[in-house]
Order: structure tokens, then sequence, then C-alpha cells
């Protein structure tokens, strides 16, 4: 745990993942305490977290609200317990009946998200690893029942600051950062990493391009006035229009790449082989598709592809 300003904490937490932790923010000030994300739903996870509010003098009661950039378990999947021990839960208003419902009625989604595997080429024994990994992550996962919606640009007051809520899709539909603006920081989520690219994943339940909104969140966070992004996982980002505008030349890239690929019709599942071609575990294929499958559908609107089936087999035009 470290103390970014008075009264901001990052307390990074272990997560069952490639990225091995997960940053959350404690907010302490006004006689509230606060916090940015809550972990993945594990042992590990939560005795972690009761550790460090321990050493600040707190425990779990003590967090009256819950500030939630985006509905990925490793962010939000302790939203529901906090929520049941009397806190209040925020989450923007356009993860509601996307990345929420999927986690509090899966049966919305179930049918259509196991099709889009299919029609895009996903064999059914890598279809079975990818159906056992979800089962896990739900696990995991304790959903508010009654998140309070956030709004682009909306304000909150809470443990003593000002925090507005930019509305930032792409990585998640409902992706937002805090913008801490009287300290020029930024509670960044996953909308800014400083090691990796974040994922940018198409989805049954998800906006129909994904990368549009990316790109677009990117350019936009470049022009926030801060001084330094504080990201949901390793370390802080000093110069946050120079990592916007790394990732956008990043995601540029790998459009280039996916059209070099086309030399001949292939389906997303064969594409996401070769554009990540590196062993994975099947949470990991599952995250490598979804990404192919973006950029494509990128590509398809912006009129440089097409696609022939089902299943689904995409060309150069």
């Amino acid at each position: 745990m470290r103390e970014l300003l008075p009264g901001l904490y990052l307390l990074p937490v272990p997560i069952p993942y490639p990225l091995k932790t997960v940053n959350l923010y404690l907010l302490k000030g006004g006689g509230e305490v606060a916090l940015v994300d809550t972990a993945l739903g594990t042992r590990t996870a939560r005795g972690a977290l009761e550790l460090y509010l321990a050493e600040l003098g707190l425990c779990f009661q003590d967090v009256k609200a819950i500030l939630l950039t985006h509905h990925h378990p490793d962010h939000y999947g302790l939203a529901g317990f906090f929520e049941g021990l009397g806190a209040r839960v925020y989450l923007h208003e356009e993860e509601l009946p996307r990345g929420h419902r999927f986690w509090v009625a899966p049966e919305a989604f179930e049918e259509a998200s196991w099709r889009l595997f299919r029609e895009h080429g996903t064999p059914e024994a890598a279809l079975l690893g990818i159906r056992e990994a979800m089962t896990k992550t739900r696990e995991r996962v304790h959903p508010p029942r009654h998140p309070i919606p956030l709004r682009d640009g909306e304000v909150l007051e809470v443990a003593g600051r000002r925090l507005k809520a930019l509305w930032t899709p792409g990585h998640a539909d409902g992706h937002v950062a805090f913008l801490l603006e009287d300290e020029g920081a930024l509670l960044a989520g996953d909308a800014l990493l400083e090691r990796v690219s974040p994922n940018v994943g198409l989805w049954a339940y998800t906006r129909e391009n994904p990368l549009r909104d990316f790109l677009s969140s990117l350019k936009r966070l470049a022009e926030v006035p801060a001084e330094v992004a504080h990201a949901g996982h390793f370390g802080p980002i000093g110069e946050v229009a120079k990592r916007a505008h790394e990732l956008i030349a990043h995601h540029e890239a790998r459009l280039l790449a996916l059209l070099a690929h086309l030399e001949a019709p292939r389906t997303a599942w064969e594409l996401s082989l070769r554009l990540f071609p590196q062993e994975l575990d099947a949470a990991g294929r599952r995250f490598a598709f979804a990404e192919t499958l973006a950029h494509l559908e990128y590509l398809r609107q912006e009129g440089e592809v097409g696609r022939e089936g089902p299943p689904y087999r995409y060309f150069r035009r």
C-alpha cells in the first residue's frame, strides 16, 4: 500500500491472472471511505484487502462508496459484497444493460455468446475450455444488485474529494476514468496501461465497434488536464497524452498486421492464432479471439474487408 496524495492510497491486490495484481484506490476524508474498484471475489483478494484496511484502522464496513471503472471481474468482483455491507455502488449507465447484465442475468446472453464463437470459427474443443474458464470466473464474481448509474461528466463528491466521471468506452462499453480535477490526477482504470495494451474485445453483449470506441477514448484522454494517470494495473503514467498516442499507434499497427494475414479468406479464430501465436490458456485464447474480432469488425465497417458465411471468413476488398 502506498499513499499517493493525502487521503488517496494505492492498494495492489493479487489476482490469478497474468497481470498478477489489480490496483484499487482508496479515498479517505470528510468522514467517509471510498474505493475505486474492488478486485476479484477470491479468498486471497479479500484477505489482502482486509489487511490494507486494517493498516488504516478500517474494516470492510467502513467503506461507504464503491466507484467502479467497469464490469470486468478483477475490478467488479467484490462490488456486491460491499453493497451487502451498506456501501453504495456506482457504475456507468452503459454497463447496466450490457456488462453488468452479463453477470446478473447470464441467460440473457448465453446462447448469443456461444453462437458468436461458433459463427467465427471457434472449434468445439476450444469452446469447451472457454466454457469451463467462464464457469470458474462466475464463481468469483459477486455483482451488485442496485448499482447507481453514472453519466459522462458527472461529478461525485466522495471522501472529501470531487471526482469527474469520464466515459471512456472500448475496453468495456461503460468504462469510466475518474478525474481528480483539483489534484491533476486521473484514476484511469484500464483505459490506459503502462506496459501493455488494454484488451479491446467484441463480445455478444458489447457495442458493435469497440475498437472505434477505444480509439476515440484515447484521443479524449490525450486532452485530459492530468499530470499523472494511476491505472488499473502496473505503475503510474507520467505522460498521459504520450501513452494515449502510443496505444493508438499500437492498434493501427495491429490493423495492418491483420490485413497482411488476409492473403486468403480466414475466420476470426484462425486469424487470432496468427495474431497471437504464443501459447495461451483457454481464458487467454478467448481474449485473443475477441480482440481479433474487434479489429476485423472495425476494418469491415471502414470498408477495408468483407466477410462471407457463416461460418464467417474475412477477406480483403
